[in-house]
């Protein structure tokens, strides 16, 4: 839900990669506990904007504070911050579910002790006590997202970034993922997530969408469906798409 307490501010943030401008002037805030929707093509520049947010890659010019720290001069205090999690790497598969929990919590600078008790809960609230030391790899896609999302709010961060965190696994899992998603907005956690799935961007409170590096669009789902006169986040998606130039 949002609030008055805003936890990503850009104005007119940009990334050129030498005559290629990746992200173009972008200008958006997101409040704390909102569940804020990234989307946009492949090529639409949604993952640079987000490598800039989370403090691994420096803006060409304009302004970005992430959990009250600048881009530019504070990364290093932004990372400690944030959680993320990829759909492409989260976990080590070669370490069993324990470790892996353990591993990332040192990251975050959880304490020994603490990280103890925060894994045996975690083990716990998931049902895991018969696979927590077995190989993550063993596992299915499902539990393997569970348990990287519930790694990345280990440390209770002020905002978690999601990139597209349930690409193939199946709709049941993927309804239950997003349980997880409104629990965590509801305890406080900014919620920052890229999908190519647009009935989950109906699950959002806000969605934005980008086209060749721009923001085309921003507004709560049912606000984009009134505006381009359509009854799904799809027919807004392709009405923007269309005129999109570029592609990955």
């Amino acid at each position: 839900m949002q609030n008055n307490n805003i936890v990503i501010e850009t104005h007119e943030l940009t990334r050129r990669f030498g005559d290629f401008t990746a992200v173009d002037a972008i200008t958006f805030k997101v409040s704390a506990g909102e569940i804020f929707g990234f989307l946009g093509a492949n090529g639409a520049g949604k993952t640079t904007a987000m490598r800039i947010l989370c403090g691994l890659l420096s803006p060409t010019s304009g302004k970005a504070r992430v959990a009250g720290y600048d881009v530019y001069t504070e990364s290093e205090l932004i990372k400690k911050q944030i959680g993320y999690m990829s759909q492409k790497f989260s976990l080590y598969e070669n370490l069993t579910v324990k470790e892996n929990i353990q591993f990332f919590g040192g990251i975050y600078g959880i304490e020994r002790r603490e990280l103890k008790e925060k894994t045996a809960e975690l083990i716990d609230r998931l049902g895991l006590h018969n696979e927590s030391n077995k190989l993550v790899g063993s596992l299915p896609l499902g539990w393997k997202q569970k348990i990287s999302f519930s790694t990345a709010i280990l440390h209770r961060p002020q905002i978690v970034f999601l990139d597209e965190p349930t690409g193939g696994v199946d709709p049941i899992t993927r309804r239950q993922f997003w349980d997880m998603i409104y629990e965590t907005a509801d305890s406080g956690i900014t919620i920052f997530v890229t999908t190519h799935y647009m009935d989950e961007a109906e699950y959002c409170n806000r969605v934005s969408i980008m086209v060749d590096g721009a923001i085309a669009a921003l507004d709560t789902p049912a606000g984009l469906k009134n505006t381009f006169n359509t009854n799904s986040m799809d027919g807004v998606f392709l009405q923007l798409a269309r005129g999109a130039k570029r592609s990955e």
